[in-house]
């Protein structure tokens, strides 16, 4: 969050739309926060993807990740879990030397761990989907006023941290309660959409119109 952010969090596009602050000018941004960030998301695979790169981004901007997620796709086999649960040694030392993405060992080997830990959840729950939107924190646990201020305190929740610390305790790694936070804003299982913003009210719609999993 850049000094020269407007106080109420929002900026005008040269569309003439009111959006969050953060997408700036930015094409892919600006594609990105209109038409994905928040909406609720109930696919396994999806969710899979959003938590592996909120671990790749861990000490990087999303902006970054974002503009190698193609390459991820490609990379980690459109994150279906089963076969990136099936990745070999061999796998992780190819990953290691492909430049378009992240060349982390320790999260590039998170990524497989992670998909392994996916399959026993999906076992355990019928589906990702069914775990996280579980977690959906009830109104009482959200702040009255979602502006740039409020916004700027939850960085993480209680909630979030309590995400994170179970599935730590099923073997997750790099899933701490900030990454726990921004995956909970991306899937739209909490609308962070500052208030004013064009795309609030619309993700408040998908909202109450999104049938939450139940296996």
């Amino acid at each position: 969050m850049s000094d020269d952010t407007p106080d109420e969090g929002l900026i005008k596009g040269e569309d003439g739309i009111t959006r969050c602050w953060w997408p700036s000018d930015l094409p892919d941004y600006i594609e990105y926060h209109d038409n994905e960030w928040g909406v609720p998301v109930d696919d396994d695979e999806r969710l899979f993807e959003k938590l592996c790169l909120e671990g790749f981004q861990s000490g990087l901007s999303w902006l970054t990740i974002l503009r190698k997620r193609e390459n991820f796709r490609k990379a980690f086999c459109n994150f279906e879990i089963e076969k990136v649960a099936a990745f070999t040694q061999d796998d992780i030392e190819r990953l290691v030397l492909d430049a378009g993405i992240i060349r982390h060992r320790g999260k590039i080997k998170s990524a497989v761990n992670n998909a392994n830990r996916a399959l026993e959840m999906q076992k355990e729950f019928g589906s990702l989907g069914h775990y996280f939107w579980a977690q959906e924190p009830d109104e009482s646990e959200r702040p009255d006023k979602c502006d740039y201020a409020t916004l700027r305190t939850l960085g993480k929740t209680e909630r979030s941290t309590t995400i994170s610390k179970d599935l730590k305790k099923r073997g997750w790694s790099f899933v701490g309660p900030t990454t726990a936070y921004a995956f909970m804003q991306a899937m739209g299982i909490v609308n962070d959409h500052v208030e004013g913003c064009h795309h609030r009210a619309i993700i408040e719609e998908a909202r109450r119109n999104f049938k939450r999993p139940t296996g």
